[in-house]
């Protein structure tokens, strides 16, 4: 289970279960794009923290403790980071 950091302070919470160095998980490209300017984008650098591993859980368990982080960190507040899904408790969905 990893963390990216974006330089506005927004993360995204994802699982690798490959163990790939370079995966920095599935995001949505034109979700972040709206949060930098142009000029922004030409120096862009963001941090990948890995938050918890284990080489003996199953895919299901990984995918719990995704949803278990992705909730502890409030990923999925539009605020706070660029996770969809789960959706949040007490957020209105965008139109």
């Amino acid at each position: 289970m990893y963390r990216i950091t974006y330089p506005n302070g927004k993360i995204y919470i994802g699982k690798d279960l490959t163990d790939t160095i370079d995966y920095y998980g599935s995001p949505d490209s034109d979700l972040i794009a709206k949060d930098f300017a142009s000029e922004e984008r030409r120096d862009f650098t963001v941090r990948k923290e890995i938050l918890w591993w284990s080489e003996t859980a199953t895919d299901s368990e990984v995918a719990l403790k995704e949803v278990e982080l992705i909730r502890y960190h409030r990923a999925n507040d539009p605020k706070v980071g660029y996770n969809k899904w789960p959706k949040a408790a007490g957020l209105m969905e965008e139109k």
